[in-house]
């Protein structure tokens, strides 16, 4: 473990359906949600999603503007990584997610670095990885 003296509270992803993204993470990962916040004066509008670990994801539509999504592989941010614990829900949650029409972009494999894996591509074409 690391001995810095800081640790991630949250990671932010703007989204242009924000009704979708929370259904997902829902849905597929078990996430439970804040009520939405939304600003009136502003239209900002986000929801925070809790996680077992304590992990929290932010994810908002922005103000007055629409995002245009991104190819996955790009600079910055690549991926969100989900622990599931095990490789049969590894297993089980991607041929899930292929079943409702998801994208695999890979796997499930081990990858040459030794994590059990797939890459899934979802909410408005970010990539979410499946690992144990």
């Amino acid at each position: 473990m690391g001995t810095g003296i800081a640790s991630i509270n949250h990671v932010a992803l703007y989204v242009n359906d924000l009704e979708a993204a929370k259904d997902f993470f829902v849905t597929y990962l078990g996430a439970t949600s804040n009520d939405e916040y939304h600003n009136p004066t502003t239209d900002f509008r986000s929801y925070f999603l809790s996680f077992d670990g304590n992990t929290r994801l932010d994810h908002d539509t922005p103000p007055a503007w629409k995002i245009t999504p991104s190819p996955f592989a790009r600079t910055g941010y690549v991926h969100v990584a989900f622990s599931l614990g095990s490789t049969q829900a590894v297993d089980d949650l991607t041929a899930r997610l292929k079943a409702d029409g998801y994208e695999v972009l890979s796997g499930p494999r081990t990858t040459g670095d030794g994590y059990y894996e797939s890459c899934i591509i979802a909410i408005e074409g970010n990539q979410i990885e499946l690992t144990v």
